[in-house]
């Protein structure tokens, strides 16, 4: 069926497009204006028209999420009861409610960014649970027996590079992710604190030597996705270093690092904390081959979820609610600690305003990503007034007017003018990810890619505007209609369609069996594991 969608502003920036015209979709796929009457017209004057949006870094799934859930049961708001007949009645389905709200934001597409392959199969059926938007997942490296002793041993470039798609294909992940790279297993020998050139007890390698390493095998193994590096020292006063440190060890190739805002702290005033915003957004301009996805802070009552098991162990007094939890596990364990970030406390609106310059601040809106790191930085329902404060100097200022002075006057958020126009957003939160991970069938509204359409009403409150979409369509299915989404739809899951080495793939075989006693097999994610007939979407690799 030929759907015609008429008359709204089309936002396209790859084929340069900020004009008003009319988008045709038919068999799930946008196609060129026919020569025929379409079946069917939707009307979308006074709307904006732009390519469904993609998530790159959000914590929806995965055994730290659950247990999240777990501990802070107070926070957990049900979108629906569960059926009495199953257990855990009256918790509800958190997964219905993360794809429903995503979607009537306009998003199509999300990336859980961080599930030990060990825990793969468990995240996936998470994953599966959330309806309308694609989903996909990043594996974690760098902290496991295997990698870190290969990188002991010399074995070279090839092995780990068949690790890397080893444990592609085993998790059915679209990448690779390294975390604190080598403190995970060192705090299991008591270590609290580990930084760049830091040395993982037994092993004998560096943090600089794990990142190196692994960032060289993603490339090897054919993965579009660049190594996605949560970086040392996360969270701590002068930290700015060790972003600029890691930037250079990328040596020009390419990397992509997590929720930089956390990076962004100087060493100034009489607290000894400030923004280095400023610097670190030079420095990520002076290195195209770098992209960054920010981790915004946001003003409300959050949870910290991260498999950095050191820096979450050593933040458990900062704890709000006083309470948390750290998991010990093979390569990555994780760390759940409640935070509130309070417009009122120093800290807070520091971080807030460092994540907003950094944004301002970095000139290519290609190599800047919209993230909250969700939820650490703010849950992704704060996406709407993020975006208004990006669009809107005075409204910065209004915000900026109830926080801290001493706090803003270590920043330089109050000076900067900028603006993000809706072609900058279409580029971050539309173009830029679509490439970051070879998805040249999203993104965009040229013919051929898949008809994933937001629609807007062009609003001059842009956090209403964004917060709930008039449209969106979905594979050209219309999921959500006035701001309200149906939850009957399911998207698939994509994964890279790495082939990994036989002769890599009995090693590790041996290697389970040593040490656990467990086939490596047992953790293998089969293509009929989930419950949707379309499930798996595979990937190609880059050639």
């Amino acid at each position: 069926m030929l759907t015609r969608l008429q008359g709204g502003r089309v936002i396209d920036p790859t084929r340069g497009l900020d004009e008003r015209g009319d988008v045709y979709f038919e068999d799930g796929r946008i196609v060129a204006a026919p020569s025929h009457i379409p079946d069917v017209t939707l009307d979308a004057a006074g709307c904006i028209v732009m390519a469904g949006a993609l998530d790159i870094h959000s914590h929806i799934a995965g055994a730290n999420v659950s247990t999240a859930r777990l501990l802070l049961p107070e926070a957990h708001r049900a979108h629906k009861a569960r059926p009495a007949t199953t257990w855990l009645g009256d918790i509800g389905f958190s997964a219905a409610e993360t794809g429903r709200l995503y979607a009537e934001m306009g998003f199509t597409f999300v990336v859980e960014p961080a599930i030990s392959p060990q825990q793969a199969l468990h995240a996936h059926l998470e994953l599966a649970d959330v309806p309308i938007i694609d989903k996909g997942l990043l594996a974690v490296l760098g902290n496991d027996d295997v990698c870190l002793s290969l990188i002991r041993d010399g074995a070279g470039r090839a092995a780990l590079a068949d690790v890397v798609s080893a444990t592609l294909a085993q998790s059915r992940a679209l990448g690779i992710k390294v975390i604190n790279a080598g403190a995970a297993a060192a705090f299991k020998y008591n270590l609290r604190g580990f930084s760049l050139d830091d040395v993982v007890p037994h092993y004998g390698v560096s943090s600089r030597a794990i990142l190196e390493a692994l960032q060289q095998a993603v490339m090897d193994a054919g993965v579009h996705h660049p190594l996605h590096v949560h970086a040392n020292n996360l969270g701590l006063a002068g930290n700015v270093e060790t972003a600029k440190a890691t930037i250079a060890a990328a040596r020009g190739l390419p990397m992509h690092l997590a929720h930089v805002q956390f990076y962004a702290y100087g060493r100034e005033g009489a607290r000894g904390f400030s923004s280095a915003a400023a610097e670190l957004a030079a420095t990520i301009n002076a290195h195209p081959h770098v992209s960054v996805d920010v981790g915004q802070v946001m003003f409300q009552p959050t949870v910290t979820i991260s498999s950095d098991i050191m820096r979450q162990f050593n933040g458990l007094g900062e704890a709000r609610p006083r309470k948390g939890i750290i998991l010990e596990g093979e390569g990555n364990g994780g760390g759940v600690v409640p935070l509130i970030y309070a417009r009122d406390n120093f800290f807070s609106a520091l971080q807030w305003a460092a994540g907003l310059e950094l944004f301002l601040g970095i000139t290519n809106p290609a190599q800047v990503f919209f993230t909250t790191d969700h939820p650490n930085g703010a849950p992704f329902t704060a996406y709407p007034m993020l975006l208004a404060l990006l669009m809107s100097a005075d409204l910065r200022d209004e915000w900026c007017a109830s926080l801290p002075a001493e706090a803003l006057a270590l920043t330089h958020l109050p000076a900067m003018r900028r603006e993000y126009s809706l072609n900058e957003l279409a580029i971050m939160t539309r173009v830029a990810p679509s490439k970051l991970f070879g998805l040249s069938d999203r993104g965009h509204l040229g013919a051929g890619a898949r008809a994933d359409i937001a629609v807007y009403s062009d609003q001059s409150d842009r956090a209403a505007m964004f917060g709930k979409a008039k449209l969106v369509i979905k594979d050209g299915v219309i999921v959500v209609r006035d701001g309200k989404a149906r939850a009957d739809y399911f998207g698939r899951t994509l994964a890279l369609a790495a082939t990994p080495d036989a002769t890599m793939v009995r090693r590790l075989e041996a290697h389970s069996q040593a040490l656990y006693g467990i086939n490596y097999a047992s953790f293998d994610v089969p293509a009929f594991a989930l419950p949707q007939s379309h499930g798996f979407e595979d990937i190609a690799c880059r050639s």
